[in-house]
């Protein structure tokens, strides 16, 4: 088995922000995965499942090739994290991924961009069919690999580094296995929300009788496809998305998001929260003017939701020192003419 030491992702900082603070009445952490080398925390996941690969033992002596169907932020990350490990990366993206993604795709380094369908499920079906099913045996010299964006094992515990690197930047506090209260992360497929749970549930467990943490797990009306299952108390698609945070825009969650949103490890609690588009707007405004950071709304309405007075209505209890971490997970839609129309709609009235 080959150790490959380089990691394709990096420990992001964490630091309290005084101004949301403030604003939510606790203290406010911001994990800053935005700083990651793709602009988002998807490097950490799809990073792990590349690295991974490339010391599976059958995968030894072989030409690897990653392929993966997003054209967003799981897309950057695999290019990313392929390059960064010397290896190539083609992405399969459906016709209306944006041509600024393209753009960014093709200028780190894939291989190769392939436009096929209408959508991410044709885009995907059209890589599996063509690139990774029916491949030839172990003797081939070649092996093409498939990455999944956000429903893979290996996926979540790379995201799960993030609460690691947490337990270890927070200021210590006696009592307690995990030192904060609440953990604030958006929700798409799952990816990340698996990987925080499964996370501090490593922590947690033993933790009885010391208060739980929570998670609040973040989505937007028209891509609320977690909130949708725990209503029904199965999993179910949505009919279509119609929010406008895109990357949050998964039909159907992981299966393992809906196991970790109904029954979470011992000494963790799960809320589902969903907002509206405005909402994410004003947080990633509320960002860019506070922190002069820029994330897209996918990440702007976690930092909503837990950086905003609206906060105590998901974590009773809370006090001055009550503590609050934000995932930043960041996000490569986002311009700073993009965060200016949003401006311009919420000054005319956007709810």
């Amino acid at each position: 088995m080959t150790t490959i030491e380089k990691k394709p992702w990096l420990e992001t900082p964490l630091i309290e922000s005084a101004s949301l603070s403030k604003t939510a009445g606790c203290r406010v952490f911001l994990k800053l995965d935005l700083l990651q080398p793709s602009g988002s925390f998807k490097s950490r996941g799809i990073g792990n499942l590349i690295r991974n690969a490339l010391q599976n033992p059958a995968n030894q002596g072989k030409e690897l090739h990653f392929y993966s169907s997003s054209g967003g932020n799981a897309g950057l990350a695999a290019v990313i994290a392929a390059r960064d490990l010397n290896c190539p990366c083609t992405v399969v993206v459906p016709h209306s991924t944006k041509p600024m993604m393209i753009t960014k795709l093709r200028d780190v380094g894939a291989a190769d961009v392939i436009q096929h369908g209408d959508s991410w499920f044709q885009a995907d079906t059209y890589l599996r069919e063509t690139f990774i099913d029916n491949q030839e045996g172990d003797s081939a010299a070649r092996r093409n690999i498939y990455v999944a964006p956000f429903d893979h094992p290996e996926v979540w515990e790379g995201a799960g580094t993030m609460v690691d690197e947490i337990a270890r930047q927070m200021p210590p506090r006696r009592g307690t296995a995990f030192p904060a209260d609440a953990v604030v992360c958006s929700v798409g497929g799952g990816g990340l929300f698996n990987g925080v749970v499964q996370g501090l549930g490593r922590y947690t467990q033993s933790q009885e009788g010391k208060g739980n943490v929570r998670v609040l797990a973040v989505e937007t009306k028209g891509a609320d496809s977690l909130a949708l299952s725990l209503r029904e108390g199965s999993l179910q698609p949505l009919p279509a998305i119609t929010s406008l945070a895109t990357s949050l825009g998964a039909l159907q969650v992981a299966p393992q998001a809906l196991k970790n949103a109904q029954s979470p490890p011992p000494g963790v609690d799960v809320v589902s929260v969903v907002g509206s588009d405005a909402e994410a707007a004003r947080g990633s405004i509320r960002l860019a003017d506070e922190m002069r950071l820029q994330v897209e709304l996918a990440c702007g309405i976690s930092v909503e939701v837990g950086a905003s007075a609206r906060l105590r209505e998901y974590v009773p209890g809370l006090t001055p020192e009550s503590r609050v971490v934000i995932v930043v997970c960041g996000g490569s839609n986002i311009t700073a003419e993009m965060i200016a129309v949003y401006r311009k709609r919420l000054q005319e009235g956007w709810e």
